[in-house]
This record gives structure tokens, sequence and C-alpha cells, in this order.
């Protein structure tokens, strides 16, 4: 493992925790360089998942584009990141535990919006904002009244 920081190759584990209901395992590493610590995760490769977009294009599952899309919608919020490492985790699990190696963007948007409405209610806002294509503020004001149900 390559320390992200100096680029040295001695790096060694200082912590290591396997990750509830996901398989994933977090390792806390120290640069034996220049002692920085960092974090890596490691999964298991399963094979390709496709994604079939709203206009029937299929590209390939990418953890970073779901994470990018949580992180944005939780950010400056009180949710830490390994929060939404966890919900990216949580999320793939059940896309790739359905069986299939094709999954609609409307099932993975449907999955984030159900995690961030646990998560942070301001964050599940943003999110569907974008999602859900609000075109004024009345669309604002139909899911605000959904969430206060």
């Amino acid at each position: 493992m390559l320390c992200p920081f100096c680029h040295s190759s001695k790096t060694s584990v200082i912590d290591k925790r396997d990750l509830e209901a996901v398989s994933v395992s977090r390792r806390r590493r120290v640069c034996l360089k220049c002692h920085r610590r960092f974090t890596t995760y490691e999964r298991v490769e399963e094979g390709d998942l496709f994604v079939i977009k709203k206009d029937g294009r299929r590209e390939i599952f990418d953890r970073m584009k779901l994470r990018s899309g949580i992180a944005k919608a939780v950010e400056k919020r009180p949710v830490s990141q390994d929060t939404v490492e966890t919900t990216v985790n949580q999320i793939e699990l059940i896309l790739r535990g359905r069986g299939k190696n094709e999954v609609a963007s409307k099932i993975i948007g449907d999955l984030v919006i159900r995690k961030l409405k646990k998560i942070d209610p301001i964050a599940f806002v943003r999110f569907a904002s974008v999602y859900k294509e609000f075109r004024s503020v009345g669309d604002f004001r139909k899911e605000l009244k959904e969430l206060r149900k």
C-alpha cells in the first residue's frame, strides 16, 4: 500500500475493523516514512454491475459517483464521512444482493432517498431536489409536506 502523502510503500496497519452488515474491512495505517495516518477500505471484487439510465444508456456502476452524490447532499451537515461510506456500502450491498447485473438508476436514487431521509432531513431534501428534478417552490413544499408525515 502506498502512502497517499509521500508515496512510500513502507506502511503498517495499526487497526483493522470489519464494517457491520457489509463485506468491507477498514484499516487504519501509518506511513513508516512520513508518520502520517490514513484509512483504506478493502472489499471483495465482484462482477460488473451496470446502471440503466433514464434515457436507456448503460453505465458501469461507479461507487465514487454514488459517494459524490451523497457527499454533496450532506455537505456542511453534521454527517460524518464514516456515515457516508457506510451508506454507500449498504446501497451497493443491496444492489449486488439482488442477483442481477443490471439496475435502473431510479432504484439507486430511491435507495439513496430512503437512506438520507433517516440520516438527515436537509440532506434528503437537497438530494431529492436534484433527483426528482424540482422545478418550483411548490415541488419543495410538496416534498416537505411528505417529509413531515
